[in-house]
């Protein structure tokens, strides 16, 4: 009688604690796709995004988007959400970091080419090539709030620090316009060289920077006084732009050319701008991404389908992670 007592309770005890260890692997959340040093990069000829897991170097998810056209990327502050253009649908997508799951998408026009933020992340501007002009997204909803009209071909949109002026680069102008935020109004058109691309604000948002991929340079513009301040040489193509650190040096403008498959670190200060150095990457660069401490770099290679990482501090490549076909905009989450 004892011994079976035992066993039953024995037995008991077992199927209980089968059962809690289900239900508590059942009721567990799933751990998220992004890991904490996440790099993302828009695969353009894959229609995908790329999730890179930046300690282990190797990709760790991929983001399907329907069709081929994914290029321009942006990441709220807090990296929970990801927008992604297409060049091919015209759509601007919702992606969830943490389930690596498209949310929702808006057509926003033809040829949606690139996306920025506004300081308050209520809204997201979304350049379309194809309509010139920039159409405005509630964040929240996803509705489309308005459409600013803009000069021919338009390329990449930048805000300046304070949040009251976007920088929109014209490829078909040679030109950079200037949007007043709060009237949606035009308030300058500044000349910059051929086919101007890409834009990013320097680390104090005292300028704005640019390359002339027509060309060979890359821009200066102060943007309180919004003229064209300097310019240099970097080889051809000149293609995105990030700044970082080399150990107590810094920051340096790091510059990808796309003809030399180059990667050029500059000086920051637009009034001595020299060459410091050229480190050999991929082929056909066009994108890169700095870590917030600007200790690594991540550069995509649109012919070699791979992402390039630099070590600042050395100037040494450390690897090269495949991706998808065409990787192009590249952002770095950490």
């Amino acid at each position: 009688m004892g011994g079976n007592t035992v066993s039953r309770v024995g037995a008991l005890a077992f199927a209980c604690l089968t059962w809690t260890g289900c239900f508590l692997q059942e009721d567990a959340a799933p751990p998220p796709l992004a890991p904490p040093d996440a790099v993302y990069v828009a695969n353009e000829s894959s229609g995908t995004v790329s999730i890179i897991d930046a300690r282990a170097m190797r990709v760790v998810g991929t983001v399907e988007l329907g069709r081929p056209g994914t290029h321009d990327l942006a990441l709220s502050r807090d990296g929970k959400t990801l927008f992604a253009t297409s060049l091919a649908t015209g759509l601007l997508s919702v992606i969830d970091t943490a389930t690596g799951k498209v949310e929702g998408s808006v057509l926003t026009g033809n040829r949606c080419h690139s996306v920025a933020l506004t300081n308050d992340e209520r809204q997201i501007w979304v350049v379309n090539i194809g309509d010139n002009n920039i159409a405005i997204v509630d964040t929240g909803s996803l509705r489309i709030l308005g459409r600013i009209p803009v000069g021919r071909e338009p390329g990449h949109i930048r805000f300046t620090k304070d949040g009251l002026h976007a920088f929109v680069t014209l490829q078909a102008e040679g030109s950079v316009e200037v949007i007043e935020v709060g009237t949606h109004r035009s308030v300058a058109k500044i000349p910059v060289g051929r086919t101007p691309h890409y834009l990013l604000p320097s680390p104090d948002g005292r300028h704005m920077w640019g390359g002339a991929t027509g060309e060979d340079h890359v821009y200066v513009i102060d943007t309180e006084s919004r003229q064209r301040v300097a310019t240099l040489k970097v080889g051809a193509r000149p293609q995105h732009l990030t700044f970082a650190f080399r150990g107590m040096q810094g920051p340096l403008a790091y510059v990808v050319a796309e003809t030399p498959n180059e990667v050029v670190v500059v000086t920051a200060d637009p009034r001595d701008l020299k060459v410091l150095d050229t480190i050999r990457v991929g082929a056909a660069p066009g994108g890169v991404g700095a870590d917030r401490a600007g200790t690594r770099l991540f550069v995509s290679n649109a012919q070699d389908g791979t992402v390039t990482v630099i070590d600042t501090g050395t100037g040494r490549v450390l690897g090269h992670i495949p991706v998808g076909l065409k990787p192009v905009g590249v952002v770095v989450s950490y």
